[in-house]
């Protein structure tokens, strides 16, 4: 594990440095970095060339001289004047905040959907950062005489700009085919009627840990578990899965999406943006939060204000309060948060506990069912796709066989409803 030195700035003596500071330490573990020392600054605004004073500087300088660590991580985001002044004065490469997050992403990246979209987001942080990366190269040489170069020719600066542009306009077009491929697979499961639930919330609150135990009692192939494990961003990908919870109950199609974060970097929101989407589409959000975390309730907010930004603020809701075992007293049940309303459901829970899973599910299914319509139909034999359908996803059962069809009782969607109002009786 490389090591590296933290520093972050706070603006006058403003609160939440040491949150702030606390998160990026797990980014650091996450990226396989390990936090030596930490240095801070309080200073009425940052230093427009270098984000923190001079002498802080030297004060972090002399300490990689002295230890050889040749890593320093800022909390804050940089631009890219402030990101080359550092790297020049502090003898060291220069990662901020954003950087590290992108490092990350390119580490656990594992479809070819992800990777095309870390590679988008990577160089998008990248292009302006060019300035001065390469200025001890000056221009491309020439030959003499007649084959000789006119005035400055071409600097490196300008070849890497061009290439990266080059790479940009190819990623967008490779991204656009998986989009196009992710919008046919998500028509499809919209064509099968099954109900769409999506589990989202801030990185690390216990999502996949919800799905896993979802897929151990009710998933069609309990082996096709989702990965999970305690660090930031330990899945990117969406993963989507059959819920079945018995022959009685109506099956739902369950997705685990990529957690959110404070400050997470808009490069990444616009390229996970398809992968994000999938929460759109759904017919109820679980909106996952670690409650022992003390800071769950900011988490929450930004769950909050992302789901907002990719236009899934309205959808149905249940506030899931994860981990709750970890707490040394039990949880009130009336936990309120900002952007919270009193119609909104909550249960509290630990994804570690079968019953709480059982729980869960159950929750999801009654909020699935307000919805629905109990309804009596009549099929023709000749209609025999429509009693598969009705069986599939509105849990249809067969009451008799008559004459003129079969007779079915279904809880319809309101669309299934009228889609089908000529066969009801």
């Amino acid at each position: 594990m490389r090591q590296c030195v933290l520093a972050g700035l706070s603006i006058s003596g403003g609160e939440g440095l040491e949150k702030a500071l606390s998160e990026t330490r797990a980014l650091c573990e996450a990226a396989d970095l390990a936090v030596a020392e930490t240095f801070t600054q309080n200073l009425p605004k940052p230093v427009t060339g270098t984000l923190i004073g001079t002498g802080k500087i030297r004060e972090i300088h002399a300490y990689l001289q002295m230890t050889g660590i040749d890593l320093v991580v800022f909390d804050n985001a940089l631009t890219p004047v402030q990101l080359r002044n550092l790297a020049a004065s502090l003898e060291a490469e220069v990662l901020d905040r954003t950087a590290v997050i992108l490092q990350i992403f390119a580490d656990r990246a594992r479809t070819r959907e992800a990777a095309l979209q870390v590679e988008s987001a990577r160089l998008a942080y990248l292009l302006p950062r060019l300035v001065g990366m390469h200025s001890d190269l000056g221009r491309q040489g020439g030959a003499s005489g007649a084959m000789s170069n006119k005035g400055l020719g071409e600097k490196k600066i300008d070849l890497d700009r061009r290439h990266i542009e080059r790479r940009m306009a190819e990623l967008r077009k490779e991204l656009e085919e998986v989009d196009r491929e992710r919008a046919t697979q998500r028509n499809r499961r919209l064509r099968s009627g099954l109900a769409r639930v999506a589990l989202v919330g801030y990185t690390n609150a216990g999502k996949s840990t919800i799905m896993n135990g979802m897929l151990r009692l009710y998933g069609e192939d309990p082996e096709r578990i989702v990965f999970e494990k305690d660090m930031l961003f330990a899945t990117l990908d969406t993963t989507v899965r059959r819920i079945v919870p018995d022959e009685n109950r109506r099956p739902f199609l369950l997705s685990d999406t990529v957690g959110f974060i404070d400050r997470l970097p808009a490069t990444l929101v616009k390229a996970f943006r398809s992968t994000l989407e999938e929460s759109v589409y759904a017919d109820l959000l679980l909106l996952v939060s670690d409650v022992s975390d003390p800071d769950y309730r900011e988490h929450l907010k930004t769950t909050l204000d992302t789901l907002s930004e990719i236009g899934a603020g309205q959808i149905p809701r249940l506030f899931v309060f994860n981990k709750a075992d970890r707490l040394d007293a039990p949880v009130s049940s009336g936990i309120s948060v900002e952007g919270m309303s009193s119609g909104d459901r909550r249960i509290t829970m630990s994804a570690r506990f079968d019953q709480d899973i059982v729980r869960l599910t159950s929750r999801i299914e009654e909020m699935l069912g307000a919805d629905r319509i109990d309804a009596e139909l009549l099929l023709p034999y000749s209609a025999g796709h429509v009693l598969n359908y009705l069986m599939e996803s509105a849990g249809a059962s067969v009451e008799e066989y008559t004459e003129d069809g079969t007779r079915v009782r279904a809880s319809l969607t309101r669309e299934d409803a009228e889609r089908f109002g000529k066969y009801r009786v």
